[in-house]
């Protein structure tokens, strides 16, 4: 498993190691002891899966509030995307920056979301389909959005994005009063 740091601190891009052959390959996308010899300690409850249909499709930016604050493995299945994280605890040096990575079945790799972080993507590819891990249930109570375009996020896409009525009418990150704080 290649790990690698991103520009901010705890999101990391963990593309597994692929075993190909004339049948395709073999990947092990988690292992919860290769992770705890890095220093990941994660304990997942919930796996997610959804596909879009076309191009240009957002789902996000979204988070889950404490007591139900979930970190996310996030995976494309099928198709491309870009994944962004963007840092919303507040009081943190890199509060508002972002980092996005494209995911791809071709290219593997995985994206580590801790909490404290919006979660959302962009597809690159009709049928697009994201697979994640949580590792907290889903709440609605907990369940919160930032408008996708807020955050100053070059998604690379010219031409009007779709949305879910949710993502359209969730705030801007300056009019946001975020539930994570920063504890350096």
């Amino acid at each position: 498993m290649q790990i690698e740091e991103t520009r901010l601190a705890g999101v990391v891009i963990l593309t597994p190691q692929r075993f190909g052959d004339a049948r395709g390959f073999f990947s092990e996308s988690w292992n919860r002891q290769r992770m705890l010899d890095h220093g990941i300690d994660l304990e997942f409850v919930q796996d997610n899966h959804s596909m879009s249909s076309d191009v240009g499709t957002v789902r996000g930016l979204h988070f889950q509030a404490p007591p139900h604050a979930q970190d996310k493995l996030v995976r494309c299945g099928q198709g491309a995307l870009l994944d962004v994280a963007v840092d919303i605890r507040k009081g943190s040096p890199t509060y508002g920056h972002w980092v996005g990575v494209e995911l791809s079945a071709e290219n593997g790799k995985q994206l580590l979301v801790p909490k404290g972080f919006l979660h959302g993507f962009m597809t690159r590819a009709p049928q697009t389909e994201i697979i994640y891990k949580c590792t907290d249930y889903y709440a609605p109570d907990c369940d919160g959005a930032v408008a996708w375009n807020s955050c100053g996020i070059d998604w690379d896409f010219e031409g009007a994005a779709i949305l879910s009525d949710k993502d359209a009418a969730a705030p801007a990150l300056a009019d946001f009063d975020s539930p994570f704080v920063w504890e350096g």
